[in-house]
């Protein structure tokens, strides 16, 4: 079995933290009872699926905006980057393309599906390579993975089966109804629908074909656009007759809101912060260096980021979608890079040019592209660490103190022989990231040099 891990979404009800390139599972936020270090739950799930299959046999398909950060958190991990962002159906059509064009996986092996945020155990996983047997001894067409309903929710979809044996044969499927009908499908036996597939990598190629599009990972990519913007489960799953299920009835769960976040946090302060005795199941998470101090308040969130600050009592941070019509998503204040992070720290136009301050951290062995920009300049001064700075093809050590300027359309980089922290200052007609020129250059000289 092959695993494609889903990673998708702008994760916007975990706001400041989740912005619409670091989407609600790159936040570390999590308790790794392994390493007693904090942990984001891609790298939870990625740990917790390398003790059930190989990680040869894991691709991750994503957006280009989420590249970097899963590099960082990950390594170098096969990654399917999508063209755009077009719903599940088309992002599993590209990964099972890749798959077989790549790979040289064949039609009659099977495909799992997972996404990369679910709260688990490992058990789960265990569940999701038992499917593979099923699919395979059944003849079924689709194979999934139905959850024990715990409460009523009005926020799933449901299976509702058939006939329920050793497996379940789907017969029908209800996608999030309300509260009452849920109590109703859970007292017929109904199961949460947990969102992993299981089915031949033929049957996705096969269905590709009858829609005209091509079966070949290059060939699809140039099509991308034109596939259908839906979800796996309304263009493929229940299109299907002979759909089966295996059950999980341990723990799962979707930490979609800071409710239910905090729920699943060892820590009630992480970053700079405090809290008053009588601030009780109150959680703070901060990144930025001002300390942040509650008193007296109980059963509330308070997350602070470069994106700005929310204050919320938990069950109301539910709400936080809501307000997306409201301008709190700009662009992202903070983002991780495959070489470290950036944070900006100011942003002004002033005598007809934006100026934007950032403060980048670029790590031990890792550069920053070989690029040149059109329409700005920038200075950078070196705040702590050392680093080869690269102007023109011209190679510099540079050190705490030292001040860089670096004109418009002048190639340049940098390359970290310590974590190199910097303030950058973007002057010019447009400080956007589309301004951004990147050339190759050769880095393994520039290594082996130092």
């Amino acid at each position: 079995m092959k695993l494609i891990l889903l990673s998708g979404g702008s994760g916007t009800r975990l706001w400041p933290l989740s912005n619409d390139s670091r989407a609600k599972q790159f936040l570390k936020v999590l308790h790794n009872e392994e390493t007693g270090q904090l942990e984001s739950m891609v790298q939870r799930v990625y740990r917790q699926l390398s003790q059930v299959v190989a990680q040869d046999d894991m691709i991750i398909s994503t957006n280009a905006a989420q590249v970097d950060m899963l590099r960082n958190q990950l390594g170098d991990v096969p990654i399917i980057v999508e063209p755009e962002r077009r719903d599940t159906f088309p992002a599993i059509a590209l990964a099972c393309t890749y798959l077989s064009t790549v790979t040289g996986m064949q039609d009659d092996e099977i495909v799992g599906v997972v996404s990369v945020d679910a709260f688990v155990d490992v058990a789960f996983y265990q569940k999701v390579k038992e499917l593979e047997q099923l699919v395979l001894t059944t003849g079924a067409e689709m194979g999934l993975l139905g959850i024990k309903p715990t409460y009523p929710s009005s926020k799933y979809g449901y299976l509702i089966p058939e006939l329920h044996n050793e497996h379940m044969q789907v017969g029908r499927f209800v996608e999030k109804p309300t509260e009452e009908v849920a109590e109703g499908l859970i007292a017929s036996g109904a199961y949460w629908n947990s969102g992993v597939f299981a089915f031949l990598l033929g049957q996705m190629l096969n269905k590709l074909t009858e829609q005209q599009f091509s079966r070949e990972y290059e060939k699809l990519c140039a099509e991308f656009i034109s596939l259908p913007k839906n979800s796996f489960d309304y263009e493929i799953v229940e299109n299907l007759s002979h759909i089966v299920a295996l059950t999980y009835d341990g723990y799962w769960k979707d930490l979609g809101t800071w409710n239910t976040l905090t729920e699943e946090m060892t820590q009630q302060v992480i970053g700079n912060g405090g809290l008053s005795d009588d601030s009780l199941n109150t959680h703070i998470v901060n990144e930025l260096d001002l300390p942040v101090k509650v008193l007296g308040i109980s059963n509330a969130v308070v997350a602070v980021s470069a994106d700005g600050i929310l204050v919320t009592d938990k069950p109301a941070s539910s709400r936080m979608k809501d307000m997306l019509h409201e301008g709190l998503f700009s662009r992202p204040m903070y983002e991780e890079r495959r070489w470290g992070w950036y944070r900006v720290l100011d942003y002004t136009r002033k005598d007809n040019q934006d100026v934007l301050t950032k403060r980048l951290c670029i790590k031990k062995g890792k550069n920053l592209s070989y690029q040149y920009h059109n329409y700005r300049s920038e200075v950078w001064t070196i705040i702590s660490g050392e680093a080869l700075f690269i102007l023109d093809g011209k190679q510099t050590n540079v050190r705490p103190g030292d001040i860089v300027q670096i004109p418009a359309k002048t190639k340049h980089s940098l390359y970290a022989v310590k974590d190199t922290e910097i303030i950058e200052v973007q002057m010019g007609e447009a400080v956007i990231e589309e301004d951004i020129v990147r050339l190759e250059y050769d880095w393994e000289n520039v290594i082996v040099t130092i």
